[in-house]
């Protein structure tokens, strides 16, 4: 497999109170078959749909994987990223097509299971249907991030209730990519709950280093440093929530003083 282009969603939600979003996978470099001049007709388009997705031009890009299919309907990549962006306009039957015709044609590609197992995930009552899906892409010795898949499966795990299997999740997504953005926040939390505050501390001080705070990794460091007894450090987060986040429920959680 030849990688030739690759573009990750990713949802930093900067200035709201929920973390980020894990990453989603776009490699339109993968492929299958022999290529020729259909086959790069398909990759070129493909490649512009993804950067217009970026830039959340919804309707140029579904342009551009029309060009894209029918130049070789037969490239899993354009399926895929027809999947991400019904998923994003809230179309879930066409993105579920999608995703399932694209699997169809490359049932091993990582990233098309992981974006499957990320569709899923969001779909109500499906989430344990996803994790089939996210060890699907892991299996793949080729997959190149498998960190992402890992975070959205500790995610998808905290959402049906099975914290162990999502703490293993983000330590995985840690070990592979140490600054895998929403693993050091939600790892944080976890190790926050379990009382190990110098390791909440550490993971979360990286997140806060590697983008700008969110309201959820202020509130985290506020109470690490609550319970470690630096009051200076608490009084500097709750500064910060304060002035950035006047609105947000963190910053209503600690005008009631309610730190648990």
């Amino acid at each position: 497999m030849k990688r030739l282009f690759g573009l990750a969603m990713i949802a930093a939600c900067v200035g709201c109170a929920a973390p980020p979003v894990p990453e989603l996978a776009v490699d339109t470099g993968t492929s299958t078959g022999e290529a020729g001049e259909p086959r790069n007709r398909a990759r070129v388009h493909t490649e512009l749909a993804a950067l217009y997705y970026g830039r959340r031009n919804m309707a140029v890009a579904l342009e551009a994987l029309r060009t894209a299919l029918a130049a070789d309907p037969t490239y899993p990549p354009v399926h895929s990223m027809f999947g991400l962006i019904y998923l994003e306009l809230r179309e879930p039957r066409l993105a579920e097509q999608s995703f399932q015709n694209g699997l169809r044609i490359a049932p091993q590609d990582p990233d098309l299971n992981h974006n499957y197992g990320w569709f899923l995930c969001q779909q109500s009552g499906r989430e344990t249907e996803a994790m089939a899906y996210f060890q699907a892409a892991l299996r793949n010795p080729l997959y190149a991030t498998p960190w992402r898949t890992h975070a959205a499966a500790g995610t998808c795990a905290q959402r049906i209730g099975r914290p162990a299997d999502a703490e293993r999740s983000f330590e995985n997504a840690l070990r592979d990519e140490p600054d895998e953005l929403n693993s050091l926040l939600q790892l944080g939390q976890i190790r926050f709950r379990q009382n190990r505050l110098e390791e909440s501390r550490r993971l979360v001080s990286r997140f806060n280093k590697l983008i700008e705070p969110t309201a959820e990794s202020l509130w985290l460091a506020l109470r690490v440093e609550r319970k470690l007894g630096e009051r200076a450090l608490e009084q500097s987060y709750a500064n910060q929530l304060r002035r950035r986040f006047p609105a947000s429920q963190e910053y209503q959680l600690l005008q009631r003083g309610e730190y648990d």
